[in-house]
Formats: structure tokens, sequence, C-alpha cells
């Protein structure tokens, strides 16, 4: 048996099934009574998805239509940051949601000191976008994924991989 067990913590989501979440958001909103004359358009890149419509109350529907189609397969909505609506002329508004792909520093930092503080016996370390935690016990690291999962000062999806 390995005297060192180890799990990485790292920000991961199925973009396929962020494109069939927008695709089933796109086809709501196309049919939706309240929506269906708008005008809205739906574009997803890599980094963002681009609402516009002709108020900001339809984006709002649109973007709540987005939610919950993106949990009904099983994605967090956490990957979504919505940045602030600007005119883009022709009475429209437009709103990007950026999408959080990858674990930047100061989440990394803040999951290492979290761990640290309150697991003495784990060791971390942040290896690019993910963050290790090491252990000799795996009753260790499933409290570990336990308390990350239930802090709110974490504002990103987190994902529990590579574990042994």
């Amino acid at each position: 048996m390995a005297s060192e067990h180890s799990m990485d913590v790292a920000v991961r989501f199925d973009y396929q099934e962020l494109v069939n979440s927008v695709d089933q958001a796109k086809r709501e909103a196309f049919n939706r009574f309240d929506l269906k004359d708008a005008g809205i358009e739906i574009e997803l890149s890599d980094d963002n998805i681009k609402i516009t419509a002709p108020s900001n109350i339809q984006i709002d529907s649109v973007y709540d239509i987005l939610l919950k189609k993106m949990i009904g397969r099983s994605l967090s909505p956490k990957i979504l940051v919505r940045q602030d609506m600007h005119d883009v002329g022709g009475m429209r508004v437009r709103q990007e949601i950026k999408l959080i792909k990858a674990l930047d520093q100061e989440n990394a930092k803040k999951i290492s000191k979290i761990v640290k503080d309150n697991f003495p016996k784990t060791k971390t370390s942040i290896q690019g976008d993910t963050v290790r935690v090491s252990s000799k016990s795996i009753d260790d690291l499933q409290a570990v994924q336990v308390k990350l999962r239930g802090d709110e000062s974490i504002k990103v999806p987190l994902d529990f991989t590579n574990y042994r």
C-alpha cells in the first residue's frame, strides 16, 4: 500500500455539455412566447457567451434559461461570470458572460491556505492550474474535499481528480 495518498484540485467542465446547454437555451428562447420575436442572439465562443437582446429584462430571462439548462446537464453555474451590460446600438443591449476554465493563482493560494489551516497533516503544492493535496490518510483527503465543497469563499467550481 502506498505511504502517501494524493489528489488534484482543479477547475474543469465538459465543454460539449456547455455547447448542448447553450443550444437548448437558444431553442427555448426562440420558441418562448415572451421572447419569440425579440431578435435575441446567443453566441458561444471559447472564452465567453454573448447574449444580445432589446432589453435587460430579456437578457436576464435568457440567462435564467441558460442556468436551468446547465444545471440539468450537471454543469456548475460557477463557471459563468456575468459582466456589465452595455448598449450596442439600435436599441439593443449585450452582456458578455466569461467562462472560468482554469484555476487562477489567487484561488489556488486560497485553497492552499484553507487546507493548511484546517488540516495540519496534509501538504499542498500549487502546480500550474491545479493544487495537489497529499496526506498519509485517505480520510484526510476526503475531509478536505468536504471542506472545500462547502466553503462559500471559493467562487469557482472545483473538480477533484487524480485521486490515488
